[in-house]
Protein backbone atom coordinates (compact mmCIF):
# COMPACT_ATOMS: atom_id res chain seq x y z
CA UNK A 1 0.00 0.00 0.00
CA UNK A 2 1.28 3.46 -0.88
CA UNK A 3 2.03 5.56 2.17
CA UNK A 4 0.78 9.11 2.02
CA UNK A 5 3.20 11.99 1.73
CA UNK A 6 2.84 13.16 5.31
CA UNK A 7 3.55 9.67 6.66
CA UNK A 8 6.67 9.33 4.53
CA UNK A 9 8.48 12.40 5.91
CA UNK A 10 11.68 11.46 7.69
CA UNK A 11 11.70 14.65 9.70
CA UNK A 12 9.28 16.60 11.84
CA UNK A 13 8.93 20.37 11.89
CA UNK A 14 7.77 21.71 15.24
CA UNK A 15 4.29 23.18 15.28
CA UNK A 16 2.97 25.62 17.84
CA UNK A 17 -0.68 26.58 18.14
CA UNK A 18 -1.66 30.04 16.99
CA UNK A 19 -2.62 30.71 20.60
CA UNK A 20 0.77 29.71 22.01
CA UNK A 21 2.32 32.09 24.50
CA UNK A 22 5.96 31.46 23.52
CA UNK A 23 5.63 32.87 20.02
CA UNK A 24 5.21 36.35 18.66
CA UNK A 25 1.59 36.82 17.63
CA UNK A 26 1.23 37.95 13.99
CA UNK A 27 -0.38 41.28 13.28
CA UNK A 28 -4.14 41.27 13.52
CA UNK A 29 -5.50 41.54 10.00
CA UNK A 30 -9.00 42.85 9.74
CA UNK A 31 -10.63 43.76 6.45
CA UNK A 32 -8.24 45.73 4.27
CA UNK A 33 -4.96 44.21 5.53
CA UNK A 34 -4.36 40.61 4.41
CA UNK A 35 -2.01 38.54 6.54
CA UNK A 36 0.17 37.75 3.52
CA UNK A 37 0.63 41.36 2.41
CA UNK A 38 3.77 41.87 4.53
CA UNK A 39 6.21 39.02 5.06
CA UNK A 40 7.14 40.20 8.57
CA UNK A 41 3.66 39.20 9.70
CA UNK A 42 4.21 35.54 8.82
CA UNK A 43 8.00 34.94 8.88
CA UNK A 44 9.83 36.38 11.89
CA UNK A 45 12.49 35.73 14.50
CA UNK A 46 11.85 34.77 18.10
CA UNK A 47 15.26 34.93 19.70
CA UNK A 48 17.46 32.48 17.84
CA UNK A 49 14.50 30.67 16.29
CA UNK A 50 12.63 31.38 13.07
CA UNK A 51 8.84 31.26 13.19
CA UNK A 52 6.98 30.63 9.92
CA UNK A 53 3.21 30.71 9.57
CA UNK A 54 2.47 27.43 7.77
CA UNK A 55 0.85 28.46 4.48
CA UNK A 56 -0.27 24.87 3.88
CA UNK A 57 -2.73 25.28 6.76
CA UNK A 58 -4.16 28.66 5.78
CA UNK A 59 -6.82 29.94 5.90
CA UNK A 60 -8.51 27.46 8.22
CA UNK A 61 -5.93 27.82 10.96
CA UNK A 62 -2.79 29.78 11.81
CA UNK A 63 -0.12 27.23 12.65
CA UNK A 64 3.38 28.35 13.55
CA UNK A 65 6.36 26.27 12.50
CA UNK A 66 9.51 26.81 14.57
CA UNK A 67 12.90 26.33 12.92
CA UNK A 68 15.97 26.17 15.16
CA UNK A 69 18.66 25.73 12.49
CA UNK A 70 19.21 26.24 8.77
CA UNK A 71 18.48 22.58 8.02
CA UNK A 72 14.98 22.94 9.40
CA UNK A 73 14.50 26.14 7.40
CA UNK A 74 15.57 24.28 4.25
CA UNK A 75 13.11 21.47 4.94
CA UNK A 76 10.33 23.99 5.59
CA UNK A 77 11.00 25.58 2.20
CA UNK A 78 11.04 22.20 0.47
CA UNK A 79 7.84 21.16 2.22
CA UNK A 80 6.03 24.33 1.02
CA UNK A 81 5.56 25.80 4.49
CA UNK A 82 6.44 29.12 2.84
CA UNK A 83 5.64 29.84 -0.80
CA UNK A 84 6.32 32.61 -3.31
CA UNK A 85 9.74 33.29 -4.82
CA UNK A 86 10.57 36.47 -2.91
CA UNK A 87 9.25 35.17 0.39
CA UNK A 88 11.19 31.93 0.00
CA UNK A 89 14.38 33.91 -0.62
CA UNK A 90 14.04 35.99 2.55
CA UNK A 91 13.17 32.87 4.56
CA UNK A 92 16.34 31.23 3.28
CA UNK A 93 18.23 34.35 4.33
CA UNK A 94 16.95 33.85 7.86
CA UNK A 95 18.19 30.26 7.60
CA UNK A 96 21.67 31.63 6.94
CA UNK A 97 21.25 33.91 9.96
CA UNK A 98 20.47 30.87 12.15
CA UNK A 99 23.60 29.17 10.81
CA UNK A 100 25.67 32.23 11.74
CA UNK A 101 24.18 32.36 15.24
CA UNK A 102 24.87 28.66 15.79
CA UNK A 103 28.49 29.12 14.73
CA UNK A 104 28.92 32.14 17.00
CA UNK A 105 27.43 30.34 20.00
CA UNK A 106 29.69 27.35 19.49
CA UNK A 107 32.79 29.52 19.23
CA UNK A 108 33.95 27.74 16.08
CA UNK A 109 36.43 29.62 13.91
CA UNK A 110 35.33 28.19 10.56
CA UNK A 111 32.21 30.36 10.35
CA UNK A 112 32.81 31.29 6.71
CA UNK A 113 33.00 27.66 5.59
CA UNK A 114 29.96 26.77 7.67
CA UNK A 115 27.95 29.57 6.08
CA UNK A 116 28.96 28.50 2.59
CA UNK A 117 27.73 24.97 3.35
CA UNK A 118 24.50 26.33 4.79
CA UNK A 119 23.98 28.55 1.74
CA UNK A 120 24.54 25.59 -0.58
CA UNK A 121 21.88 23.57 1.28
CA UNK A 122 19.39 26.44 1.24
CA UNK A 123 20.11 27.27 -2.40
CA UNK A 124 19.28 23.70 -3.44
CA UNK A 125 15.76 23.73 -1.97
CA UNK A 126 13.90 25.35 -4.90
CA UNK A 127 15.98 25.61 -8.11
CA UNK A 128 13.57 27.36 -10.50
CA UNK A 129 13.20 30.82 -8.93
CA UNK A 130 16.31 33.00 -9.07
CA UNK A 131 15.53 35.19 -6.04
CA UNK A 132 16.67 32.60 -3.48
CA UNK A 133 20.14 32.04 -4.94
CA UNK A 134 20.57 35.73 -5.70
CA UNK A 135 19.81 36.78 -2.11
CA UNK A 136 22.08 34.15 -0.58
CA UNK A 137 24.90 35.15 -2.92
CA UNK A 138 24.46 38.81 -1.97
CA UNK A 139 24.55 37.88 1.73
CA UNK A 140 27.80 35.97 1.30
CA UNK A 141 29.28 38.88 -0.65
CA UNK A 142 28.21 41.31 2.06
CA UNK A 143 29.94 39.13 4.67
CA UNK A 144 33.14 39.20 2.61
CA UNK A 145 32.94 42.99 2.39
CA UNK A 146 32.33 43.33 6.13
CA UNK A 147 35.52 41.44 6.98
CA UNK A 148 36.38 38.70 9.45
CA UNK A 149 36.15 40.96 12.50
CA UNK A 150 32.45 41.65 11.93
CA UNK A 151 29.75 39.60 13.60
CA UNK A 152 28.27 37.55 10.77
CA UNK A 153 24.78 37.29 12.25
CA UNK A 154 24.54 41.07 12.70
CA UNK A 155 25.64 41.68 9.11
CA UNK A 156 23.07 39.19 7.81
CA UNK A 157 20.26 40.55 9.97
CA UNK A 158 20.93 44.15 8.93
CA UNK A 159 20.87 43.11 5.28
CA UNK A 160 17.62 41.16 5.72
CA UNK A 161 15.93 44.15 7.38
CA UNK A 162 16.94 46.27 4.40
CA UNK A 163 15.74 43.56 2.02
CA UNK A 164 12.33 43.36 3.71
CA UNK A 165 11.91 47.12 3.43
CA UNK A 166 12.90 47.03 -0.23
CA UNK A 167 10.56 44.10 -0.85
CA UNK A 168 7.65 46.14 0.52
CA UNK A 169 8.59 49.11 -1.63
CA UNK A 170 8.96 47.00 -4.78
CA UNK A 171 5.63 45.25 -4.17
CA UNK A 172 3.91 48.57 -3.56
CA UNK A 173 5.38 50.18 -6.68
CA UNK A 174 4.59 47.13 -8.81
CA UNK A 175 1.01 47.21 -7.56
CA UNK A 176 0.70 50.93 -8.27
CA UNK A 177 1.85 50.51 -11.86
CA UNK A 178 -0.34 47.44 -12.38
CA UNK A 179 -3.40 49.27 -11.05
CA UNK A 180 -3.20 51.71 -13.97
CA UNK A 181 -4.03 48.80 -16.28
CA UNK A 182 -7.34 48.17 -14.54
CA UNK A 183 -10.65 49.71 -15.54
CA UNK A 184 -13.75 49.82 -13.39
CA UNK A 185 -15.86 46.76 -14.10
CA UNK A 186 -12.88 44.50 -14.89
CA UNK A 187 -12.81 40.88 -13.81
CA UNK A 188 -9.25 39.72 -13.19
CA UNK A 189 -8.23 36.07 -13.43
CA UNK A 190 -5.16 35.11 -11.44
CA UNK A 191 -3.24 31.89 -10.83
CA UNK A 192 -1.39 30.53 -7.78
CA UNK A 193 -0.27 33.29 -5.36
CA UNK A 194 1.09 36.25 -7.29
CA UNK A 195 2.48 37.94 -4.21
CA UNK A 196 1.88 41.21 -2.41
CA UNK A 197 2.03 43.20 -5.66
CA UNK A 198 -1.31 41.70 -6.68
CA UNK A 199 -2.83 42.71 -3.35
CA UNK A 200 -1.44 46.23 -3.60
CA UNK A 201 -2.82 46.49 -7.15
CA UNK A 202 -6.29 45.47 -6.06
CA UNK A 203 -6.15 47.62 -2.93
CA UNK A 204 -5.26 50.72 -4.94
CA UNK A 205 -8.00 49.94 -7.45
CA UNK A 206 -10.49 49.69 -4.58
CA UNK A 207 -9.25 52.94 -3.05
CA UNK A 208 -9.56 54.69 -6.42
CA UNK A 209 -13.20 53.70 -6.68
CA UNK A 210 -12.76 51.02 -9.33
CA UNK A 211 -15.17 48.10 -9.08
CA UNK A 212 -13.06 44.99 -9.67
CA UNK A 213 -13.90 41.32 -9.40
CA UNK A 214 -11.35 38.53 -9.12
CA UNK A 215 -11.45 34.91 -10.27
CA UNK A 216 -8.82 32.68 -8.66
CA UNK A 217 -7.79 29.28 -9.95
CA UNK A 218 -7.44 26.86 -7.06
CA UNK A 219 -3.95 25.83 -8.27
CA UNK A 220 -3.51 22.13 -7.67
CA UNK A 221 -1.94 20.35 -5.93
CA UNK A 222 -1.17 22.78 -3.06
CA UNK A 223 -4.19 25.01 -3.68
CA UNK A 224 -2.30 28.29 -3.32
CA UNK A 225 -4.96 30.05 -5.35
CA UNK A 226 -7.71 28.83 -3.05
CA UNK A 227 -5.95 29.02 0.30
CA UNK A 228 -3.76 32.08 -0.18
CA UNK A 229 -4.94 34.28 -3.06
CA UNK A 230 -8.72 33.96 -2.82
CA UNK A 231 -8.59 34.37 0.94
CA UNK A 232 -6.26 37.38 0.78
CA UNK A 233 -8.29 39.11 -1.94
CA UNK A 234 -11.49 38.56 0.04
CA UNK A 235 -9.79 40.22 3.04
CA UNK A 236 -9.53 43.34 0.88
CA UNK A 237 -13.31 43.30 0.54
CA UNK A 238 -13.13 42.56 -3.20
CA UNK A 239 -15.64 40.11 -4.72
CA UNK A 240 -13.75 36.86 -5.23
CA UNK A 241 -14.73 33.69 -7.08
CA UNK A 242 -12.82 30.42 -6.88
CA UNK A 243 -12.68 28.04 -9.86
CA UNK A 244 -10.87 24.79 -10.48
CA UNK A 245 -7.86 24.96 -12.78
CA UNK A 246 -9.73 23.34 -15.68
CA UNK A 247 -12.48 25.99 -15.72
CA UNK A 248 -10.34 28.95 -16.83
CA UNK A 249 -10.78 28.48 -20.59
CA UNK A 250 -14.53 28.13 -20.17
CA UNK A 251 -14.66 31.36 -18.16
CA UNK A 252 -12.69 33.15 -20.87
CA UNK A 253 -14.95 31.77 -23.61
CA UNK A 254 -18.01 33.15 -21.82
CA UNK A 255 -16.58 36.66 -21.55
CA UNK A 256 -16.18 36.37 -17.80
CA UNK A 257 -12.50 37.44 -17.79
CA UNK A 258 -11.23 40.92 -18.69
CA UNK A 259 -7.54 40.52 -17.87
CA UNK A 260 -5.16 37.86 -16.55
CA UNK A 261 -2.45 38.62 -13.99
CA UNK A 262 0.16 36.14 -12.76
CA UNK A 263 3.59 36.51 -11.20
CA UNK A 264 6.92 35.03 -12.32
CA UNK A 265 9.45 32.97 -10.40
CA UNK A 266 12.02 33.88 -13.04
CA UNK A 267 12.08 35.76 -16.33
CA UNK A 268 14.94 35.13 -18.73
CA UNK A 269 16.48 37.96 -20.73
CA UNK A 270 14.75 36.64 -23.85
CA UNK A 271 11.39 37.24 -22.16
CA UNK A 272 10.50 33.63 -21.34
CA UNK A 273 8.53 33.48 -18.08
CA UNK A 274 8.85 30.66 -15.56
CA UNK A 275 5.90 30.51 -13.19
CA UNK A 276 3.64 28.02 -11.42
CA UNK A 277 2.68 25.19 -13.74
CA UNK A 278 -0.60 26.05 -15.44
CA UNK A 279 0.51 29.57 -16.35
CA UNK A 280 1.35 28.53 -19.92
CA UNK A 281 -2.11 27.14 -20.61
CA UNK A 282 -3.69 30.32 -19.27
CA UNK A 283 -1.49 32.41 -21.56
CA UNK A 284 -2.43 30.27 -24.57
CA UNK A 285 -6.14 30.57 -23.80
CA UNK A 286 -5.90 34.30 -23.15
CA UNK A 287 -4.12 34.78 -26.45
CA UNK A 288 -6.82 32.80 -28.28
CA UNK A 289 -9.62 34.88 -26.74
CA UNK A 290 -7.65 38.15 -27.11
CA UNK A 291 -7.54 38.80 -23.37
CA UNK A 292 -4.56 40.81 -22.04
CA UNK A 293 -2.08 38.63 -20.16
CA UNK A 294 0.09 40.47 -17.64
CA UNK A 295 3.08 39.40 -15.57
CA UNK A 296 3.82 40.96 -12.17
CA UNK A 297 7.59 40.80 -12.37
CA UNK A 298 8.58 42.97 -9.38
CA UNK A 299 12.35 43.36 -9.85
CA UNK A 300 12.29 42.26 -13.49
CA UNK A 301 14.25 39.69 -15.51
CA UNK A 302 17.22 37.73 -14.21
CA UNK A 303 20.22 39.13 -16.06
CA UNK A 304 22.12 35.92 -15.35
CA UNK A 305 19.62 33.84 -17.36
CA UNK A 306 19.97 34.77 -21.05
CA UNK A 307 17.45 32.23 -22.37
CA UNK A 308 14.39 30.50 -20.97
CA UNK A 309 15.71 27.12 -21.98
CA UNK A 310 18.33 27.54 -19.27
CA UNK A 311 15.77 27.76 -16.46
CA UNK A 312 15.69 24.52 -14.44
CA UNK A 313 12.16 23.19 -13.92
CA UNK A 314 11.72 21.70 -10.47
CA UNK A 315 10.02 18.30 -10.49
CA UNK A 316 8.45 17.48 -7.16
CA UNK A 317 7.43 14.22 -5.53
CA UNK A 318 4.81 12.42 -7.63
CA UNK A 319 2.81 11.71 -4.46
CA UNK A 320 1.88 15.37 -4.31
CA UNK A 321 -0.46 14.82 -7.28
CA UNK A 322 -1.51 11.32 -6.26
CA UNK A 323 -2.95 12.58 -2.98
CA UNK A 324 -5.33 15.31 -1.88
CA UNK A 325 -4.83 16.58 1.68
CA UNK A 326 -3.10 13.30 2.51
CA UNK A 327 -5.74 11.03 0.96
CA UNK A 328 -4.78 8.95 -2.11
CA UNK A 329 -6.95 9.81 -5.12
CA UNK A 330 -6.07 6.97 -7.50
CA UNK A 331 -5.00 3.34 -7.63
CA UNK A 332 -1.79 1.99 -6.08
CA UNK A 333 -0.19 1.30 -9.48
CA UNK A 334 -0.82 4.77 -10.94
CA UNK A 335 2.18 7.04 -11.40
CA UNK A 336 2.19 10.81 -10.89
CA UNK A 337 4.08 13.64 -12.56
CA UNK A 338 4.55 17.08 -11.04
CA UNK A 339 6.65 19.71 -12.79
CA UNK A 340 6.14 22.63 -10.41
CA UNK A 341 6.64 25.29 -13.11
CA UNK A 342 6.20 25.83 -16.83
CA UNK A 343 7.65 28.29 -19.36
CA UNK A 344 5.55 30.90 -21.17
CA UNK A 345 7.03 32.46 -24.33
CA UNK A 346 7.13 36.27 -24.53
CA UNK A 347 4.80 36.44 -27.54
CA UNK A 348 1.96 35.35 -25.25
CA UNK A 349 2.65 38.12 -22.72
CA UNK A 350 0.93 41.49 -23.17
CA UNK A 351 3.11 43.36 -20.71
CA UNK A 352 5.51 42.86 -17.82
CA UNK A 353 4.97 45.09 -14.77
CA UNK A 354 7.87 45.86 -12.46
CA UNK A 355 8.55 48.44 -9.76
CA UNK A 356 9.84 50.68 -12.56
CA UNK A 357 6.71 50.61 -14.70
CA UNK A 358 4.87 48.74 -17.45
CA UNK A 359 6.85 47.25 -20.31
CA UNK A 360 4.68 46.27 -23.24
CA UNK A 361 5.46 43.01 -25.01
CA UNK A 362 2.66 42.91 -27.53
CA UNK A 363 -0.61 44.71 -28.19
Amino acid sequence: MRRNLAQSRNHVLRETSGNGTDMKKPMETGRGKPLLMDLEDNVFLEGDKLVIIDRRKLPRSIVKITCEDYGEVARAIEDMVVQGAGDIAVTAGFGLYLAARESERSGKKDTKDRLKRAAARLRATRPTGFHLAALLNRLLSRLDEAGKDSEASAVILDFLKMTLQKQREVSDATGRHAETLLTGGDTVLTHCFAGAGLLYMLGYARDHGKTIRVICTETRPYLQGARLTAWSVSQLGIPTTLVTDNMAAHCMSKGMVSKVFTAADRIAMDGVVANKVGTLQLAICANFYKIPFYILAYGGPDRHTPKGEGIPIEERDEREVLEFLGTPTSGPDVRGYYPAFDLTPPELVTAVITARGVERSRE
